[in-house]
């Protein structure tokens, strides 16, 4: 067993850091209080290759292995959790793309996905179905050889910048057989877009999409008529480990900064780090963020070796936003009223890394997921 890098790897993420730190962090504060994503943000992840990471070097990317992915994502979220959102939404759909699209749309679609000239979103959540996504309503209605989608989705991230989206709409009847994939542009003339007053990721553009008649052709299907739930689902394994990945990447930022503060901060004749009320917090958090951390890369290990995968992502994703949560909530208070204040991004980004309590598969899906692999369909809830 083998739990570092491969040189290239270490590379990579000491890049990505060095990268980070000088052009992502200090924008990381300004984004919160304007609630608008940086211009030229876009452009700077893909100069780095960060959007392509999954996109295959003949179209253009990296070909990134997905725990070189994940290694990207863990450092971009220790400067700006926010900026993330771009790289992951990318590295999905770029699998999604790669694993069900013919070559002549992989040809098409997979370029400008590496280049940032298209930015883009899953948008599946609906307003009455978010865990219950096999029961999404937005229709693709028959239209010459074609569709119209109609309807409503909700909480999509990107959602008020993309250009493009994977969309999921009911071609069919009922239940996941029923729904289709496309990927499409999102033009403005045939959709509306209504930014979401969040807690927090306010430079991610979380916002509602209204739908009225945006046409898809037979050639913007994805994978096949009816196909498109059970892709992402596949497609969401994968994705839960780089989203823990990303918080304890934050998560981590935020302790280290408490750990930094409680060795010069005096009290009571001598550091604060001296007190036990002190370090011990500390010291038990950061063992969760790294058993966090290695469940996340042993999925992302397992997937890289084409093994089945499900059950440690799950596991990871259950687990790993709320350890975060808590970490981050240590720190703050570690810091005292100076933590509390906007002076530092402590709090920014506890209130960040919480929405990712509930996107992506809250604590509850994950859990049952793991429930049926531990127990079988037949014995789980």
């Amino acid at each position: 067993m083998r739990f570092v890098f491969t040189p290239e790897q270490e590379r990579y993420a000491a890049r990505i850091r060095a990268f980070a730190e000088e052009r992502i962090a200090p924008y990381y504060q300004e984004g919160d209080r304007t609630g608008e994503m940086r211009p030229g943000l876009v452009g700077e992840l893909a100069g780095q290759g960060l959007l392509g990471l999954r996109v295959p070097t003949g179209h253009g990317g990296l070909g990134a292995d997905c725990v070189t992915t994940g290694a990207a994502l863990e450092e971009l979220a220790r400067a700006d959790f926010n900026a993330c959102y771009g790289v992951l939404q990318a590295a999905l759909i770029a699998d999604v793309l790669n694993g069900n699209a013919t070559d002549e749309q992989r040809r098409r679609w997979l370029p400008p996905i590496a280049s940032g000239e298209a930015l883009v979103a899953l948008c599946l959540t609906e307003p009455a179905h978010g865990s219950d996504a096999a029961a999404i309503e937005l229709r693709a209605e028959p239209d010459g050889d074609g569709w119209r989608l109609t309807g409503v989705k909700t909480s999509i991230m990107l959602g008020a910048y993309a250009t493009h989206g994977l969309v999921f709409a009911r071609t069919g009847g009922p239940g996941a057989r029923g729904v289709t994939a496309f990927y499409l542009p999102l033009d403005d003339r045939h959709l509306t877009r209504t930014r979401t007053r969040d807690a927090g990721g306010r430079a991610a553009g979380r916002a509602e999409l209204r739908f009225d008649g945006l046409p898809a052709g037979p050639e913007d299907v994805v994978g096949g008529e009816g196909l498109g739930f059970v892709q992402v689902m596949r497609g969401f394994d994968y994705s839960r480990a780089l989203i823990s990945l990303m918080c304890v990447g934050a998560a981590n930022a935020s302790l280290e900064e408490a750990l930094a503060h409680a060795r010069t901060r005096e009290a009571f004749g001598g550091p604060i780090g001296r007190l036990q009320g002190v370090a011990f917090p500390l010291a038990e958090h950061a063992a969760y963020l790294r058993a966090a951390r290695l469940l996340a890369y042993e999925a992302l290990w397992l997937k890289d070796q084409g093994r089945e995968h499900a059950v440690p992502a799950n596991m990871a994703k259950a687990w790993a936003p709320k350890a975060a949560v808590e970490a981050c909530h240590q720190a703050l208070l570690t810091f005292g009223q100076l933590g509390w204040s906007e002076e530092l991004p402590l709090a920014q980004r506890m209130r960040d890394v919480m929405g990712l309590e509930i996107g992506d598969g809250t604590a509850q899906v994950t859990r049952l997921v793991v429930a049926r692999h531990l127990l079988g369909r037949r014995y789980a809830p």
